[in-house]
Order: C-alpha cells, then sequence, then structure tokens
C-alpha cells in the first residue's frame, strides 16, 4: 500500500473526524480540516494533536472553511507547503436541517447549498490544479442515500442540497477521468445514532410557519419521522463504518476503485436505484461515443 496525503473537510466530529483518525491509522498523511482552529475548534485541534502523538500516527489540522474562497485556496496550499503534494480530497463537510421546507427562509437554503455543495466546488478549485498537474489523484464524495433512496419529510433542504452534491460527483467523475483523476461516492443512510448529525440539525428560521405544521393536520408527525428512522436502523449500525469503507477505497489500486459504495443498515433503497441511474449514464457515454470518460486513466 502507497502512502497517500489526504485532505478530510469538515473533520471536526462526525463521520470527518471518524474518518480522518481511520485513514492516519491506515498509515496515511491526513488533514484534518476545520474553521476556526484558533477559536471555538482550538480544543478539537489540541485533541487531534495529542491523539496523533499518542497513537504514533500523521494527523494534522488544518484551518478550512469550505463556505470561503480564500480560506480552501490558503487551506489547500497549506498542505502542498507541508507536505509537498496531495493525494486524496474526502469531500466531507455538510450540515443538516430539520422541519417544513416552507418555514426554511430562501437565505436557509442558500446556505445549505453553500455548505454541501458550493464547499466541494471551492475546495475542488483549490486542490484540482495540483491533482490535474500530477495526472493522478480521487475525491471521494461523502454523499447520502436520501438522494434517490427513501425521502422522508421535513428534511427538504438538506436532501435538495445532497442532490445537488451528487450529482456534481457524477459529472465531475468525466470531466477529470482522462486527468487520472478517480472519483468515488459514498452513500451513509441515515445513522441516527453515533455521530451528531441530527442532534445539532438546523431549525426553521420562520418559527411561526413551522408552528402552523405542528398544531395543523401535521402535528406529531417531525416525532413520528425521527422514530421511524431510528427503528428502521439495526441495534448494530454503526457510523464508523463509514470511515472504513472510505479507508478501503482510498486502499484500492488505481483502476480498481469503485465508483459507488453503499453504507445503509437501513436499506432504503438507495443501492437499487443508483444502479439503475448509473447503468442508464453508462449507456448514454457508450452511446454518445465517449466511453473511455467512464473510466479514469492517466495520460501518457
Amino acid at each position: 500500500m502507497s502512502k497517500h496525503v489526504i485532505l478530510v473537510t469538515g473533520a471536526s466530529s462526525g463521520f470527518g473526524l471518524m474518518t480522518a483518525r481511520a485513514l492516519a491509522e491506515a498509515g496515511h498523511t491526513v488533514y484534518a480540516s476545520m474553521r476556526e482552529t484558533e477559536g471555538r475548534n482550538a480544543p478539537r485541534v489540541a485533541e487531534v494533536t495529542a491523539w496523533s502523538k499518542e497513537h504514533g500516527l500523521d494527523l494534522r489540522s488544518v484551518e478550512l472553511d469550505v463556505q470561503s474562497d480564500s480560506s480552501a485556496e490558503s487551506g489547500v496550499a497549506q498542505i502542498l507547503k507541508d507536505a509537498g503534494r496531495l493525494d486524496v480530497v474526502v469531500h466531507n463537510a455538510g450540515h443538516m436541517v430539520f422541519g417544513p421546507a416552507e418555514a426554511f427562509t430562501p437565505d436557509q437554503f442558500i446556505q445549505q447549498y453553500d455548505v454541501n455543495v458550493l464547499g466541494a466546488q471551492r475546495v475542488n478549485r483549490a486542490a484540482l490544479p495540483h491533482l490535474r498537474g500530477r495526472n493522478k489523484g480521487l475525491l471521494v464524495w461523502v454523499g447520502s442515500s436520501s438522494t434517490r433512496g427513501g425521502t422522508p419529510p421535513f428534511l427538504a433542504p438538506y436532501f435538495a442540497a445532497k442532490a445537488a452534491m451528487d450529482a456534481l460527483a457524477v459529472s465531475y467523475s468525466t470531466e477529470l477521468a482522462r486527468w487520472g483523476i478517480e472519483t468515488t461516492i459514498i452513500v451513509p443512510g441515515a445513522f441516527t445514532k453515533g455521530t451528531n448529525h441530527f442532534a445539532h440539525s438546523g431549525k426553521p428560521s420562520d418559527a411561526a410557519r413551522a408552528a402552523e405544521y405542528e398544531a395543523g393536520p401535521y402535528a406529531g408527525i417531525a416525532d413520528q419521522a425521527l422514530q421511524g428512522l431510528a427503528r428502521l436502523e439495526p441495534e448494530d449500525a454503526d457510523p464508523a463504518e463509514v470511515a472504513r469503507e472510505i479507508v478501503r477505497v482510498v486502499d484500492t489500486p488505481f483502476g480498481k476503485r469503485p465508483f459507488r459504495v453503499h453504507v445503509d443498515p437501513s436499506q432504503d433503497g438507495a443501492e437499487i436505484v443508483n444502479a439503475v441511474a448509473d447503468r442508464m449514464r453508462r449507456e448514454m457515454y457508450r452511446n454518445i461515443g465517449l466511453a473511455d470518460l467512464l473510466t479514469p486513466h492517466i495520460s501518457a
């Protein structure tokens, strides 16, 4: 196994921190990116440093706010200065909101897209010139089964943003194939335990509009949806399996990496629908004479 230099975005907690640690344990040099490393996340930076030293592993932190062009550029530049190269980008940064769609303001929808979609675009624009220059690299996108599987109510802004992120990842995959850059989309299901994803989810700004839903015919639906998701999740569901799958993808040789990996203990159907959608996409590329873009290859 070759040692990679890896950037994991949104690595202050949840899937991001789990993934950063797992990749470091696998022997890679990992940069756990987060914002406000000298502010509210300073304790997390200290924990990352202490954990790395205690275990004799190469896990580092780097300041990178995916909602800032300049921060994305400076974060990637810092990695290149420190490590001399960058091999893998794990697009993990994201945020969830929960409540009736109508009660979220347009600005809140914009914020969801800014974190979940534009954040990845900012990091790509900072990192891809280097990866393309090396004719080699890997983008790992942490998506969601919600883009094609079951979609319970009151998660519309998050689902819409994750669907946009998935579409972006799919398009990037063929636009980067001739640059020798591979794409893998990790598709986690709804893990209701073991992360702060649901606990830290945002709420609608228009509380009065949200109250109309809770007092009307949709009274109790929010709790019913959350309880239903929790019931679907097996007792042994382990969110760390997402991190382990990312490690497996990174450690897989070039040309053998899967396009999608589903990690969905609840089996909400995304794997079935994605299989059909991805097959139709492959057929379309063959029909227009661009089948070679489906397989990343290193240019001569």
